[in-house]
């Protein structure tokens, strides 16, 4: 993770909770159950962040047989939740652990961030044990994170600039992740496409998260002039269907799984 994409992640471990946990927590389980994370075995979350997947990790492994990493301050929260956790200061691209430490490593919603992705993948096949798993998920890049997609084409409608990286999803597309877990020279790759849904109790509810700063949307959110923001959350109502009450939104993500070769 650049330190650009570092900035993204300054706003405190709740803001991002209420900004992406409520995605990422139903796709803990998801991205398990693709990595065949079973009992008696040792795992790795990289790029654990506030420790979503740290906690369904543990949930299935115990805190003993369990270590995550990650670059960013949400490293504090996931240390308050999780203190019986090996959790590390580290990028993804320069893992701070040893060759062949666990069964199975993981990221989460990480890909996509970090400066050399290759390299990312390299490094977790480096500490994942020969005849072990490495499993990575990232959104779909065709929109399938609808309350970003839908926050973009809102930007689009006003005529409002937004960097590139909100549009574009690196590693979202169909294959993208398969090719890179095999240029690393992991074995027996599959992907699969991850659905998860969340409700908001209104728009306020969403439009306020946004305003918390997380993330790459509520970063470019805080750049904007109070004259922009309007113009904003109105196209943004528009393009989510104009919910006047609660309201449920889905996010699909690409994940794939590799073996490291025996």
């Amino acid at each position: 993770m650049g330190d650009e994409s570092s900035t993204f992640f300054t706003a405190g471990g709740d803001a991002y909770e209420n900004f992406m946990g409520r995605y990422s927590r139903p796709l803990a389980p998801l991205l398990a159950d693709l990595a065949g994370v079973v009992p008696g075995l040792v795992a790795l979350d990289v790029g654990c962040g506030t420790g979503v997947l740290t906690s369904e990790l543990v949930r299935r492994l115990g805190a003993e047989h369990v270590a995550g990493t990650d670059p960013s301050p949400m490293l504090q929260t996931a240390r308050s939740r999780l203190s019986a956790v090996d959790l590390r200061a580290g990028y993804a691209e320069a893992l701070p652990f040893g060759d062949d430490s666990f069964d199975v490593t993981l990221a989460q919603l990480v890909l996509h961030f970090v400066d050399d992705p290759e390299q990312a993948v390299a490094e977790m096949r480096r500490v994942t044990l020969p005849g072990g798993r490495v499993a990575t998920c990232v959104w779909d890049d065709g929109g399938g994170m609808s309350m970003i997609s839908a926050f973009v084409d809102a930007l689009e409608d006003m005529e409002v600039a937004f960097p590139d990286r909100l549009r574009r999803w690196p590693l979202g597309r169909a294959g993208e992740q398969s090719a890179l877990l095999e240029e690393a020279g992991l074995t027996s790759v599959r992907e699969e496409m991850l659905t998860v849904r969340t409700r908001y109790e209104s728009l306020d509810e969403l439009w306020d998260i946004l305003l918390g700063g997380a993330g790459p949307v509520g970063a470019h959110v805080l750049t904007l002039s109070e004259e922009e923001r309007q113009l904003v959350h109105d196209a943004y109502r528009r393009r989510l269907g104009s919910p006047t009450g609660t309201f449920p939104l889905e996010a699909v993500a690409h994940a794939a799984v590799g073996t490291v070769p025996s």
